[in-house]
């Protein structure tokens, strides 16, 4: 009875003892691990309130995991143009915003955000694993898509470039290593009350990286594909044109940024002028009209794209008719050696869309054949009206990276 007794005392106390108060601020650990027949749960972004001396404090003893951290496997996007060109944006604002324009920081955003598309807990496209829970004020995965960074600055065009490249790489296979299969970092500043239930296992520089404990953070379980379609999405629409923007980081003058690859079929240019392009346009891919024209001008200093949806109002020789010009639906027009480069739209056909096009005859010589007339010419006064829809570009601060998951 005494041995008996002394066996099962202590089970009692251990069985019974109330749960261990965790010191102030320091989230208490959650040991379940979900099981594979159950689906993880993607919880909110919520911090816990301390000093940042303290959170640091806090997430320098969190220990690295010390199980194997495989690299993901190469990422291969599947989709016309228009939709790469959406995700690529979308995924190169995840990137800047998160990370400040630091390249390593951004890579590897970049690389948590393909791993999410791939686990079954997570939307099926690019767009829609940033701008998951958006919608709210409070709850997104992406501190920057709620927060309303994205209104109160904006990236420069040599920072906007590179995050871009970066989206691209990724798209197209580049994998960032250090942070394996991860699907949770956040600021070593912070503390959210979800880190305290994964698996810490990787630093960059100020983000820490996790994963989910057990299978659902294996490579077997990221094993799902991408669904058809990026969708547009409102809040681009500043920094894109493939999201029904203007040209987002287009400066005053109008000069034009490079675009993402163009994966379509680019026209040929003209037998007696390398330096001119005229092609035929489907309407339905106007988000992929600029990148289609810088692809076709590659390194020309001098440049002209001029396309049209109407079959019959299309040019094939220069110069072109009034009709043809009048018929016109797209334009880009390059020249390097005056710093001018602009792409314009007929925004009669293209409603929202902008810079429009403005159409004048040059007086010139009589022209080589009857009814034909010059190109047109863009006239850009500084007397003209502001456009609806064009934004301008305005000096932004120096970003610090935000705190999210």
């Amino acid at each position: 009875m005494i041995a008996l007794i002394a066996i099962a005392l202590p089970l009692l106390v251990v069985h019974y003892a109330p749960a261990p108060i965790a010191p102030r601020g320091i989230p208490t650990p959650q040991t379940r691990v979900v099981a594979k027949t159950e689906l993880p749960p993607v919880e909110p972004l919520k911090l816990i309130d301390l000093p940042r001396e303290d959170a640091q404090a806090i997430n320098a003893k969190v220990p690295l995991s010390t199980a194997p951290n495989p690299p993901a496997r190469p990422f291969r996007f599947l989709g016309g143009g228009e939709d790469f060109a959406r995700a690529t944006d979308c995924l190169a604002a995840a990137v800047y915003y998160e990370a400040g324009d630091d390249a390593t920081g951004e890579k590897a955003v970049a690389q948590v955000i393909l791993n999410r598309l791939r686990h079954p807990a997570f939307p099926k496209t690019i767009c829609g694993v940033v701008f998951q829970g958006a919608e709210r004020s409070t709850g997104c995965q992406f501190t920057f898509t709620c927060d309303g960074a994205m209104a109160r600055y904006r990236p420069s065009e040599a920072a906007w470039t590179r995050a871009r490249d970066i989206a691209t790489s990724a798209l197209q296979g580049k994998v960032y290593k250090p942070v394996g299969y991860a699907t949770h970092y956040h600021t070593d500043w912070v503390v959210p009350y979800w880190s305290a239930s994964l698996d810490k296992i990787a630093i960059v520089d100020t983000h820490l990286f996790f994963r989910w404990t057990g299978w659902w953070g294996t490579p077997p379980a990221f094993n799902r594909g991408q669904a058809g379609g990026e969708q547009p999405v409102a809040q681009m629409a500043a920094l894109s044109t493939a999201h029904g923007g203007a040209i987002g980081l287009a400066s005053a003058d109008g000069m034009v940024n490079d675009a993402v690859p163009f994966f379509g079929r680019t026209p040929a240019p003209l037998p007696n002028d390398p330096d001119t392009f005229l092609t035929a346009l489907n309407p339905a891919q106007a988000g992929t009209f600029q990148a289609m024209a810088l692809s076709a001008c590659g390194d020309r200093p001098k440049c002209r794209v001029m396309g049209w949806t109407d079959p019959g109002l299309m040019g094939f020789v220069t110069p072109l008719t009034a009709e043809q010009i009048a018929g016109m639906s797209f334009s880009y027009i390059r020249d390097r050696p005056a710093e001018f480069e602009r792409t314009l739209w007929n925004c009669g056909e293209f409603r929202g869309r902008s810079p429009c096009m403005k159409q004048q005859v040059l007086d010139r010589p009589a022209p080589p054949r009857e009814g034909a007339i010059a190109p047109p010419t863009v006239i850009v006064t500084r007397t003209t009206p502001e456009l609806t829809g064009v934004r301008r570009k305005e000096p932004a601060p120096d970003p610090t990276p935000t705190a999210t998951q």
